[in-house]
């Protein structure tokens, strides 16, 4: 077993341990095959001399190496009360007062704690050091606490250092302890900085407003988030010779949303950072948060607490991905999920929700001489007085009626949901031609209105004309009023286009004049024009997409900048950008550019970290709402969020249900073989069940409503339906190595990155076949079995590929109707993969696993 020692000067290059030597020698370092320290004794002091990384066989050192700790201590508490005010890059307050949703957040961001400015600053050198217990332990003496410190490599993973601290008390008054900062990075060579699920960059940005609230940039302020939007615990630096250093609090330090029998979101027992107090880059913990719990302390108490540091030859997406798996058991956790409702099941449930117009709010409204139909919305919006209505998942809708043939679809919602689009576009000539009034109608005022105020958004354009307009045109090609539509959205989208291949954020719908021009249109606004060429076949489209693309790639995806698409959150970074990885891949498809496909896959690496990874979920049994539930069951851990960052909704009501990104993460797996993908598509999608409502199957939207359903938000049931049958069409294809594939159309307007099924036909092993959904038909004795069906289009032929979504091997029965697909109750069952006789009884499918029956009838 490797052992930690103290080494001479002479034997510092040395890789192999030895016994440990005087501990009154003026170098103390730990030592392995990876990772190399040393402390040299300066004027009383030990600081450290030497951090270096073994790279290829060869020793690299790492940044400027320091050693020193830092102490906070006020000895009242600190003020909850803002510390300063900001402005915009183009001038005026931030957030301006409109933003009301976003006023607590931006205050708490801002206090004292927050900016980094409260307190006492204390720093300081250890005094002594001594071998202790397989490590060194450090101890420091102030005017306000003893400080001691044990520092050991983990023998379980030879990059990290382990690292406890205690601090004693000697007096009373409020103490913040930091990581001691092991080495600061010089600007000049950072490639990569992030606080995973608050921002990520290649470079400072000076305007406090964009960097804090956008995570444009890195901020060039040592500010202490909070982990409540922390997605990974794991602020790092990486330099540009390709050493990344990252710092990981111990499971267990940071607050848990959920402790026992209450919401706990907001509680802050830990801070992050990517710089230390004196503004250096260098990731940085604080615990405990000052003037927070466990902070307050009387002379002669102690508190104490571990974390690690990390220390790589590798990128930023490798070390979040060793706080995530290896420490945070992340891979462990999706052991423990379970469905008890499957989740074809839960389509066909919700099928039944959206057919009943009081459960679904369905409204019909005269408007222009058509009867336009749409689902009240009675979240936020400007000017509503709760007669918003508003329509989602267009390709969800036109999907479950063509594979159910229901007219209480086909003839009741699709054509009045047709004719809301039609009218919500401008048709007039004029600056505006072609967008969108807005996404929300409100009916007693009779107009169409955005969600936060007069803006007009190009993005907007792509999403409620192009997309939705486009995955109707899936279905019905041959809609001559639809492509006309299409067409005059795609000129409007192109006139707009700046010279650069960007967009304009938005424009002012009274003035016509830009508008938020503090911040960039860093979002997938090209998909519009991805639509138009794929519909209308004209090649300048394309192109302009490519220029689009091509500035969003330097302007996003290099420099690890978004900007998000809900109005109401003026624009936080969201699930956009996990929609901009799948644009990326569609606009690949179409080009065979490379630069696309690789852009994508960075993307989606950059999304993981809107996905929660912690805390480490397990059985522990807590109350919630009067309920007894598992732990794991109520668990944030892979769950993205709809807005991170300081200001999202996530600070309060933590992730959200809607996972958009299951089915993109599955063909990212698909790509690229990295297990990370897979995992969190699947912790997202299954075992959910505590926030499904058992009378309509439709799932809350934010996790902290847990299982009330879908409350003001009844639409987002479409956009349920479209992200599970885009995750389970793309495990089909996964798991059958390609031999169950159905053309996928365009992403959905706003959430995401899931795509629209079923308007052609698929590959099933050799036969094309049409999605359907025949509700009772087939069902397994397992929830965790997942039976998508599909009907030959050559012969009297059924396909279902059972999906085990488990992370066990599965035994299960099915059990088949034949009536509700034909007059004869004698087929012929054969397993599509070996085209041997099937059996219903006691089916086995590993973890994961799918197999694909064949169930023939008499033509």
């Amino acid at each position: 077993m490797k052992r930690i020692t103290l080494l001479l000067p002479v034997l510092l290059g040395a890789l192999a341990f030895g016994n440990a030597l005087a501990q009154r020698t003026s170098v103390k370092a730990l030592t392995n095959n990876s990772i190399r320290l040393q402390w040299r004794e300066t004027g009383g002091a030990l600081k450290i001399e030497e951090v270096a990384v073994n790279k290829k066989g060869q020793w690299a050192s790492v940044a400027t190496p320091s050693g020193e700790y830092t102490l906070l201590y006020s000895e009242a508490r600190p003020s909850t009360e803002a510390a300063e005010t900001f402005e915009k890059i183009t001038g005026g307050k931030f957030p301006e007062d409109a933003y009301h949703y976003q006023q607590t957040q931006w205050k708490e961001s801002t206090t004292g704690v927050a900016l980094n400015t409260a307190g006492e600053a204390f720093h300081f050198f250890p005094q002594t050091g001594a071998a202790k217990d397989d490590g060194l332990e450090f101890k420091s003496e102030t005017d306000v606490a003893t400080v001691t410190a044990h520092w050991k490599i983990d023998p379980r993973f030879p990059n990290d250092i382990q690292v406890t601290m205690t601090l004693s008390a000697k007096k009373k008054g409020f103490f913040s302890l930091a990581t001691p900062t092991l080495a600061a990075l010089p600007v000049e060579q950072m490639s990569w900085v992030s606080v995973p699920g608050y921002f990520q960059g290649n470079f400072i940005q000076k305007n406090f407003a964009l960097a804090y609230a956008y995570g444009h940039g890195i901020p060039d302020r040592p500010v202490v988030y909070r982990e409540r939007c922390a997605s990974t615990l794991s602020p790092l630096v990486s330099s540009k010779d390709g050493i990344t250093l990252s710092v990981i609090p111990e499971p267990g330090v940071a607050r848990d949303p959920w402790a026992k029998d209450r919401i706990t979101q907001v509680d802050w027992h830990l801070g992050l950072s990517h710089m230390n107090r004196k503004a250096q880059l260098s990731p940085t913990l604080y615990y405990p948060v000052l003037g927070e719990d466990k902070s307050e302390m009387e002379a002669g108490q102690s508190v104490s607490w571990t974390f690690r540091y990390s220390l790589i030859a590798g990128d930023w997406f490798q070390a979040t991905k060793h706080a995530a798996i290896d420490i945070y058991k992340f891979r462990e956790t999706l052991a423990l999920r379970q469905s008890k409702q499957a989740l074809t099941d839960r389509i066909e449930k919700m099928h039944h929700y959206l057919t009943d117009p009081k459960t679904s709010l369905w409204n019909i409204e005269e408007f222009k001489g058509k009867q336009i139909g749409a689902q009240s919305y009675l979240g936020g919006v400007v000017g509503s007085d709760k007669d918003a209505m508003k329509n989602s998942d267009y390709g969800a809708m036109w999907m479950l009626a063509n594979a159910t043939d229901d007219p209480e679809l086909t003839q009741k919602v699709l054509p009045p949901a047709e004719n809301f689009k039609l009218v919500q576009q401008q048709t007039e000539d004029g600056f505006f031609k072609g967008a969108v009034e807005g996404q929300y109608y409100l009916a007693k005022k009779k107009k169409f209105v955005e969600e936060w105020g007069e803006v007009v958004e190009p993005i907007a354009l792509t999403y409620y004309v192009m997309l939705d307009v486009g995955n109707m045109l899936l279905f019905e090609p041959d809609n001559a009023e639809l492509k006309e539509r299409l067409r005059i959205g795609a000129e409007k989208l192109l006139s707009w286009q700046r010279e650069d291949g960007s967009w304009a954020v938005a424009y002012d719908r009274k003035t016509e004049q830009e508008i938020f021009k503090d911040i960039q249109d860093l979002r997938p606004t090209f998909y519009g024009l991805i639509v138009a060429h794929r519909i209308l076949k004209d090649e300048k489209y394309l192109k302009a997409a490519e220029k689009g693309a091509d500035w969003f790639l330097k302007n996003a995806v290099e420099t690890g900048a978004f900007l998000g698409v809900c109005g109401d959150a003026r624009y936080a970074p969201d699930f956009a950008t996990g929609q901009s990885a799948q644009a990326l891949l569609d606009l690949f498809d179409l080009t065979q550019n490379k630069k696309y496909q690789d852009a994508a896959v960075i993307c989606a690496k950059i999304y993981t970290s809107s996905i929660y990874t912690h805390p480490i979920a397990d059985h522990e049994l807590k109350t919630v709402n009067g309920t007894a539930r598992e732990d794991w069951e109520i668990s944030q851990t892979g769950l993205s969020f709809e807005h991170g960052g300081i200001f999202g909704s996530a600070t309060r009501h933590g992730p959200i249900q809607l996972a958009s990104h299951a089915g993109l993460f599955i063909r990212m797996y698909q790509l690229t073989g990295e297990q990370l993908f897979a995992d969190m598509a699947r912790a997202a999608a299954i075992g959910r069940d505590a926030f499904v409502d058992s009378k309509t199957s439709v799932a809350s939207y934010y996790w902290n409503a847990m299982n009330r359903g879908a409350g003001p938000y009844p639409h987002h049931a479409w956009w349920q339906i479209g992200w599970i049958t885009d995750y389970l069409l793309s495990e089909a294809a996964l798991r059958s190595n390609g031999k169950v594939t159905f053309p996928r159309g365009f992403v959905t307007p706003k959430v995401g990155p899931h795509q629209t099924y079923g308007f052609a036909p698929g590959d099933v092993f050799g036969d094309k076949a049409m999605l359907v959904i025949k509700e009772g038909f087939v069902t397994a004795d397992s929830p965790s079995i997942d039976p998508v069906v599909s009907k030959s289009t050559t012969k009297n032929t059924y396909y279902v590929t059972l999906l085990n979504n488990s992370p066990q091997p599965t035994a299960f029965n099915l059990k088949i109707d034949h009536s509700k697909v034909s007059e004869t109750n004698a087929p012929t069952m054969k397993w599509a993969e070996t085209n041997q006789k099937a059996a219903i009884t006691n089916i086995k499918l590993p973890a994961f696993g799918a197999r694909t029956l064949a169930i023939s009838y008499k033509q």
